[in-house]
């Protein structure tokens, strides 16, 4: 692959002063423009206002997940029944984010954000979480390809000569960027002694380099905020994002968010979400697959909770749906997009018959979410936006409806958490364990972003499958459709058996770490304890 057109120069010798508390344990060409004292110094007065409330919160997610262990149910807080029942609104939105019928997503490596930013979707969402495997030299190329979008110079040639360059501004996306959660360390990036957080790390980079060109342009800097559990947090965002505010010296309320609710403690918080980010929030999207995760790993030792494999747990299961006609209702009552969800499906180009059957999936999906009041929806791959714009312009003429009040909707606790009917079948299984395994042998290659079996995989999608993976073997009398207790005996099977279904190893993305994603995929599932995230333990494999 030939250099792209924003590559640093060669490494500058001459030695410079150290900022004070900062070190970085990585020695990139090209990091140290990407990371002058003055970045350096706010990633320091970050880390300091942020961290101690920050391990706070992420001791109280321990907490609650032991209180949901010991048999709790998550419910709606008393203490915040005020925010709640209030008559209040979140700040106007700007005019950028009026209509986002459609948003693409994708990691950031520079063709693929010049191939979203030219795709006519109306938002592409840069993703440095669940899309991007955290490699020191990933992440510098990522914010180094986002700077060159910025500025309007990025460009790309392919091995095979192909050049990709970007759109005039007024025809491209409007960018979004989503930085890492909360949970993730940025272990290259330690101030005092301790790794940075790495959604801290991604934030002030972007926000350094391009918050002041953006402002200009009138285009934010805007941000998605993922897997918030709590108001508490997304209180945390606003004091971090208020930070960076004053020290560039931009207006509080300039760099706009919208937040992922992916978690269900979350669902329960929406109210309170909306309004501990109330003077910047622009909406809350329905992240459906880390939402699935959740509500299997906050169950996790529930029997009567466990749910059917992964591909019946659609949105039509009623604690889903209920899920999104709430968010719908709340984030209309306070002025706010409801953003839909992803899909996840890829073009199946050598079977017409399954290729429609797949598109027929995608537009049943996205008629229900702009009938049920969305205001937009995600894509996965370009090929679906034409079929999710025409479906929206057809039902939503408008920028947006918020004007769909779903006053219909009545949403308590138990709605929320009702498990899905169903079955777990051999193929359901199976599936599950090659999911995984080809996930992580990619991730650890550096790859988070993988097309299998015609579906787009990442951090997500892959934790669905590895949490019921965990769920069914932990949890007594978990049987397959046909009878076949799920116990170490088929899993063990399975992992023996998948490496000859696979085929050639040098035509699969992380081809090279099979075995190696084999080995930490069983160590987990065979754990007492369901590790919090699969990206945890495979962090501290790569780099």
């Amino acid at each position: 692959m030939s250099a792209p057109a924003y590559a640093a120069s060669p490494r500058d010798t001459r030695p410079s002063r150290p900022t004070p508390g900062i070190a970085l344990t990585a020695n990139l060409v090209g990091q140290e423009s990407l990371l002058p004292p003055a970045a350096l110094a706010l990633l320091v007065s970050l880390h300091r206002a942020i961290e101690p409330e920050r391990q706070a919160r992420l001791a109280a997610r321990r907490e609650r997940q032991a209180f949901f262990d010991a048999g709790g149910l998550p419910d709606f807080r008393e203490d915040t029944r005020a925010i709640r029942e209030g008559d209040w609104k979140v700040a106007p939105l700007p005019a950028a984010l009026q209509d986002r019928r459609v948003e693409i997503t994708g990691p950031v490596d520079p063709k693929m954000v010049i191939n979203a930013l030219n795709s006519g979707a109306k938002v592409f969402m840069a993703d440095f979480e669940d899309s991007t495997s955290p490699t020191w030299a990933n992440l510098v190329a990522g914010q180094r390809a986002l700077i060159g979008a910025v500025r309007g110079d990025l460009s790309f040639t392919a091995d095979n000569g192909k050049q990709y360059a970007l759109k005039p501004f007024d025809q491209q996306a409007v960018l979004l960027v989503r930085p890492r959660g909360w949970h993730l360390d940025e272990k290259h990036v330690r101030v005092d002694g301790q790794p940075i957080a790495g959604g801290l790390f991604d934030l002030a980079v972007f926000a350094f380099h391009n918050a002041k060109a953006l402002a200009a342009k009138d285009r934010g800097p805007y941000f998605y905020l993922p897997k918030l559990q709590s108001m508490e947090e997304a209180a945390l965002w606003e004091t971090a994002l208020s930070h960076i505010e004053a020290t560039l010296g931009l207006p509080h309320g300039q760099m706009k968010v919208t937040v992922l609710i992916e978690t269900l403690p979350a669902a329960f918080e929406m109210h309170e979400i909306l309004h501990a980010l109330r003077d910047r929030i622009a909406g809350l999207n329905c992240g459906r697959w880390d939402y699935i995760f959740s509500y299997l790993k906050t169950f996790r030792r529930h029997r009567d909770k466990v749910l059917p494999e992964r591909g019946q747990v659609t949105m039509t299961q009623p604690f889903l749906k209920a899920y999104s006609e709430l968010l719908i209702q709340t984030c209309h009552r306070r002025g706010a997009h409801a953003m839909g969800g992803m899909a996840a499906q890829i073009p199946i180009n050598n079977d017409e018959a399954a290729n429609e059957q797949a598109l027929a999936r995608v537009r049943a999906d996205k008629l229900r979410e702009v009938t049920a009041g969305h205001d937009g929806t995600w894509v996965a791959h370009p090929a679906l936006i034409s079929i999710a714009r025409t479906i929206f312009d057809e039902h939503m003429p408008q920028a947006n409806q918020h004007e769909v009040l779903r006053e219909d909707v009545h949403v308590g606790r138990d709605e929320l958490i009702a498990p899905s009917a169903g079955t777990i079948t051999r193929a359901g299984f199976e599936g599950n364990v090659e999911v995984c395994v080809r996930y992580l042998a990619a991730w650890l290659d550096g790859n988070g972003c993988v097309p299998i079996h015609w579906l787009m995989e990442d951090a997500a999608t892959a934790e669905i499958s590895r949490t019921q993976l965990w769920q069914w073997l932990h949890n007594d009398d978990v049987h397959l459709a046909d009878g076949t207790a799920i116990d170490f005996a088929l899993l063990d099977a399975t992992l023996r058996n998948l490496p000859g279904k696979l085929g050639d190893r040098a035509a699969i993305p992380g081809g090279s770490k099979i075995d190696e994603a084999i080995a930490l995929l069983d160590e987990l599932s065979r754990s007492d304890e369901l590790a919090e995230f699969l990206t945890l333990p495979a962090y501290e494999r790569i780099d």
